[in-house]
């Protein structure tokens, strides 16, 4: 094999590996409100893109003031990743400590915001409910791509590399081994929250929240608790998405769409089985390959199968068929959900 060959697949290992982590966590924040809570949270773009804005927007704004940089917030931020990149070269403990500033920062911020998102719950309820999600969402993006102010508009604003003590050769393969790191830390902590109590609470909310109200629950504070979990938890993977490409762009498609942060998500839910994390982190990695393989080979595709349509769009053409064919073929995913087994049953069977 050619040394050309190795880079690529090495290239596309890497990205696998890349999306695989971040739709883990986006995956798993979604597959607490939406499989477990029964929340049709269709605006779940909305805490990726407040990920970004905190790292983009707010942390730039604190570190202009914190280093005396003037100017607006696009011309401010060169100048602000150019010094901290500068200055955490010599110290690597600086990054070290901007990077968790960064990942508290938008866990908390992330929390309010979908906290604050989920009050039309109070009135609007499954479709209604899922249509005004979206639309709050898209109202964010498009204030974020036409509002200058807040993160350059169409512009974008820089984001310092505060790995940059790593050598450059390594910087990528860091990032993702800091994403899985991330990923599988979200994994263990939301296991151990769907299996406790407050978990079965959830199932009871998605089965039949008449019957909670009954036992005295209060339907609305479970949802804010648990939608301000979901959108803290998705909102480090925005910021973990700008760490590895140190620029937040409000008019990207791929980084900040709802295809990517909304649809997609809802597709890896569904093919791995709503309501278990297991079969979101196995939906989550055959999504990442086949989005990939498909993405790298599809020029070879189109042309060896004659097929008459552009090669950009194939990857939205496979994965709208494989979602319809869940949908009609294995709807309960491929690790079904399986019964709550609580203490007393487990005592009982044996």
């Amino acid at each position: 094999m050619e040394e050309g060959d190795k880079m690529e697949i090495w290239s596309l290992i890497t990205n696998i590996l890349l999306w695989f982590g971040l739709y883990v966590i986006v995956s798993l924040s979604l597959n607490v409100e939406y499989g477990y809570c029964g929340i049709p949270n269709f605006g779940k773009a909305l805490s990726v893109i407040v990920g970004a804005v905190v790292a983009g927007g707010l942390m730039t704004r604190i570190l202009m003031v914190a280093m005396g940089v003037h100017g607006d917030i696009i011309t401010g931020s060169s100048a602000v990743s150019g010094e901290v990149t500068t200055l955490v070269k010599s110290n690597p403990l600086y990054g070290i400590v901007l990077f968790l500033v960064y990942i508290i920062l938008a866990l908390i911020i992330g929390a309010v915001v979908g906290a604050v998102f989920i009050l039309p719950s109070a009135r609007l309820k499954e479709d209604y409910l899922a249509i005004t999600l979206l639309a709050i969402a898209e109202t964010f993006t498009m204030v974020c791509y036409y509002n200058p102010v807040i993160v350059g508009s169409y512009y974008g604003v820089s984001v310092p590399n505060l790995f940059a003590f790593i050598p450059a050769s390594v910087r990528y393969q860091t990032i993702v081994g800091i994403i899985l790191i991330t990923a599988f830390v979200v994994y263990i902590v939301l296991e151990r929250i769907v299996e406790s109590p407050y978990g079965r609470l959830l199932r009871g909310v998605r089965e039949n929240e008449d019957v909670m109200k009954a036992y005295g629950r209060n339907v609305m504070n479970i949802r804010i608790k648990t939608m301000a979990l979901g959108s803290g938890i998705a909102a480090i993977a925005g910021v973990l998405l700008t760490f590895y490409t140190l620029r937040v762009q409000p008019d990207s498609f791929m980084n900040y769409g709802r295809t990517f942060w909304t649809f997609f998500p809802f597709l890896i839910i569904l093919l791995g089985g709503a309501g278990n994390n297991r079969g979101v982190v196995l939906g989550s990695l055959i999504f990442a390959t086949l989005w990939e393989l498909v993405d790298f080979y599809k020029d070879n595709i189109v042309s060896a199968l004659h097929l008459p349509v552009e090669a950009v769009w194939l990857e939205y053409i496979l994965f709208g068929v494989l979602m319809l064919l869940i949908l009609f073929y294995k709807p309960e995913g491929l690790i079904p959900e399986k019964p709550i087994v609580t203490e007393p049953i487990k005592r009982k069977k044996s």
